[in-house]
């Protein structure tokens, strides 16, 4: 089997934004999210390119990754619900259209850094239609957050060393931030305490 068609290696679980599979926090959302600085958006653009070329292939692997450990977000698409194997994710039409979805989703926001009004806007939308549309549990986000940036630092070893990662980890915060914001805007409440 090649490297795209065997399942993904079990990996650690993703701690990077405070959350180990299995383990759900309460919202301990901050104040404001911590603003990048000018460097710190140039190195984000500057990675990004590098992921963006692969789209499709990051975000199937990432959704991949993200239902193989986490598979109860697998109750928010009818889809493929019932899909177990990887190698059937990877091949599902559906899965991929979604994961492109996310991928174009997180580049509007990488291409609009400089823009935070645009950045602002378009989380809203984003978290407004998994509150009150799909009723996604705000801490998937984070989750999802978390695979993302493992997924990056694995496949691109080489553009997300250690201090790369962690401009990353303050980007996918600031991300979170503003998509648990919309949430609180529409009035969610937690439908559970056991969201993994």
């Amino acid at each position: 089997m090649s490297r795209r068609e065997s399942p993904p290696p079990p990996s650690p679980p993703p701690q990077v934004l405070g959350v180990r599979r299995g383990e759900v926090e309460p919202d301990d959302r901050p104040e404001r999210a911590e603003p990048l600085s000018d460097a710190e958006r140039e190195i984000i653009q500057d990675t990004w390119g590098h992921v963006y070329k692969n789209c499709e292939d990051v975000g199937v692997s990432v959704l991949i990754r993200f239902f193989v450990n986490f598979p109860s977000a697998k109750q928010y698409f009818s889809q493929f619900h019932d899909m177990e194997d990887p190698e059937e994710m990877e091949r599902s039409s559906q899965l991929r259209h979604h994961a492109c979805r996310v991928m174009n989703a997180l580049n509007t926001v990488v291409v609009n850094l400089n823009d935070p009004e645009k950045v602002t806007a378009v989380l809203a939308l984003v978290g407004k239609a998994h509150a009150i549309k799909h009723k996604v549990e705000p801490m998937y986000f984070k989750i999802l957050s978390g695979v993302i940036l493992e997924v990056m630092a694995e496949d691109f070893p080489e553009f997300f060393p250690v201090e790369v990662q962690m401009v990353w980890t303050k980007l996918m915060g600031a991300v979170y931030w503003h998509v648990t914001g919309a949430y609180t805007e529409v009035g969610w409440l937690q439908v559970s305490s056991s969201a993994v």
